[in-house]
């Protein structure tokens, strides 16, 4: 079915939903007394917030050099691999919410924030989100623009995570979505969403004329994830050049989930698969199928947290990432049979003082091949520590 069935079809059917829930508030303002529903009204007047957060560092390994002329190594993972002192980013985000729906404009600056809109135009692109939406009804919300991915455990600000490094299943998913998706809360519990999209990550545009497809389910705090669809479009008979190439389809499933074991213990859990299907080629002016497996990743990471009082807290994240196939040279060392893995220990503290947030870190990446890091002598080596300084300031 092409694409624009689907949003026609979407668009009835929201159409439907708000003239239902639009008569259904008809008669129920029937019999409201009138000063109920002034204090009702009062309560959902519509206003403008501003928020945000800077974030800065300070970055050193422990077993290797620090040296840029002399290798130093980091984590193939997104933020915060520079050795010394470093910048994250200063985020600024604007939101209007009225009575049936509002804007988010989110702006970043720095090198964070460049790396989070790689493929937005960047570094002239400072917008790492903005959408509008509607609240159709009570239960249904349309959102159309650009929007950070609703994949993973981890997000791009450093407000919302407790580690301050990220994992590599977060750096290597998607960062953001362009598109229309429509969210369902059938009950506190339960929820639906369901979205089309640019190929991921391309926010100002599509250039390539393929869409995806995306959807979650919602149960008390466990949310499925799905992603499928072309990310570099598909070739024509028009294409003639020799080895041009195009591969096949992504598809994602991602599970995230959290638990409050105690008042004072967390565990999270985030677990993701991810492939790209073999594609096509020209060969001799012909477009010729690929055969074989498709490059994956997939992996799991945990996240328990203790929190001691208000002021400080301890967190601990176990990941195993690995690749198949080759996968996308992520890991960058692979077995016979292309295939690779690898372990990331982090150990954060979270210190408070008032929006303030210390992070102190240490990070420990082991890889299954022997010649992913190098040593402080530049001798290949399987693992890489590390230590990190953090400041995020929240407003």
């Amino acid at each position: 079915m092409k694409i624009q069935t689907l949003l026609l079809l979407l668009f009835f059917e929201i159409l439907h939903l708000s003239l239902y829930s639009q008569d259904a508030a008809d008669l129920s303002m029937e019999a409201v007394p009138a000063t109920e529903l002034e204090a009702e009204e009062g309560a959902e007047k519509p206003g403008f917030t501003l928020s945000g957060s800077a974030d800065v560092y300070y970055r050193a390994n422990l077993t290797a050099n620090n040296d840029p002329a002399h290798s130093a190594p980091a984590p193939n993972t997104a933020f915060a691999y520079a050795p010394g002192f470093g910048m994250g980013m200063f985020n600024l985000i604007g939101a209007w919410e009225g009575q049936r729906g509002g804007v988010v404009g989110d702006l970043v600056f720095g090198p964070r924030g460049v790396d989070a809109v790689f493929a937005s135009g960047a570094p002239n692109n400072v917008v790492n989100q903005l959408y509008v939406y509607w609240k159709a009804t009570d239960q249904l919300t349309l959102t159309m623009g650009d929007f950070n991915t609703f994949l993973g455990y981890e997000v791009i600000s450093p407000t919302g995570n407790f580690n301050y490094s990220t994992s590599y299943m977060f750096s290597w998913g998607p960062f953001s979505h362009t598109g229309i998706k429509a969210d369902f809360a059938v009950s506190d519990d339960l929820s639906f969403m369901l979205g089309v999209f640019n190929p991921t990550d391309f926010t100002e545009f599509n250039p390539v004329g393929t869409y995806s497809l995306g959807g979650q389910i919602g149960y008390k705090g466990v949310y499925l994830n799905l992603l499928y669809g072309d990310q570099d479009g598909r070739l024509t008979d028009g294409d003639t050049e020799e080895g041009l190439a195009s591969a096949g389809a992504l598809f994602q499933v991602d599970l995230t989930a959290g638990w409050d074991l105690t008042e004072a213990f967390y565990l999270g859990l985030n677990t993701t698969y991810n492939t790209t299907a073999m594609g096509e080629h020209i060969e001799q002016g012909e477009i010729v199928a690929d055969s074989g497996d498709g490059n994956s990743f997939y992996g799991a990471a945990a996240y328990l947290q203790y929190r001691a009082s208000e002021t400080f807290a301890l967190g601990l994240r176990g990941e195993y990432f690995a690749e198949a196939n080759g996968g996308y040279g992520i890991i960058g060392s692979y077995d016979a049979d292309a295939n690779g893995s690898i372990m990331a220990l982090t150990l954060s503290g979270n210190i408070t003082i008032g929006n303030l947030t210390l992070i102190p870190e240490l990070r420990l990446d082991t890889a299954s091949e022997d010649d992913v890091f190098v040593n402080t002598a530049l001798e290949p080596v399987a693992s890489l520590a590390s230590f990190m300084l953090a400041a995020v300031y929240a407003f």
